[in-house]
């Protein structure tokens, strides 16, 4: 199956490019392909060929767990995924990043996403044992 690996982010691009790297090479070892995604270079690129959608951001506040103004309407634009069937994780920094995946998941329920799972994520080797974990079929 195809897994699309979409990172939003403000300041942490090298932090959540790694984490997005360790999904990836779980996902890989059940027989995967995934690629990821920089929605902030690559923000016209559709998503609605992937089978399985996984979307990380950052909070933009340490201690408020705010999303980046732009996840709403990269989600908004991204093409047909309603009833996608996808992951949200966030990038672990600051207070109340429990707030913001929360936020990142209404975002995604909103535009039709079915969330099988979601989870913050500080390490590479965090987003390995997860992306081996997660069942895509």
């Amino acid at each position: 199956m195809k897994v699309g690996i979409v990172v939003l982010y403000e300041s942490s691009k090298q932090k959540i490019l790694e984490i997005a790297k360790g999904l990836a090479d779980g996902v890989a070892q059940n027989g995967h392909s995934a690629e990821i995604i920089d929605a902030v270079l690559e923000s016209d690129k559709k998503l609605s060929f992937y089978n399985y959608i996984i979307f990380g951001t950052e909070t933009i506040s340490m201690i408020g767990g705010k999303l980046p103004r732009n996840v709403t309407s990269y989600l908004a634009q991204c093409g047909s995924i309603s009833g996608k069937r996808s992951f949200a994780f966030v990038l672990k920094k600051g207070f109340r990043t429990g707030r913001t995946l929360s936020l990142l998941m209404k975002a995604m329920e909103f535009e039709g996403m079915f969330l099988k799972y979601s989870e913050v994520l500080k390490r590479k080797e965090d987003g390995k044992e997860i992306g081996k974990r997660l069942r895509i079929e």
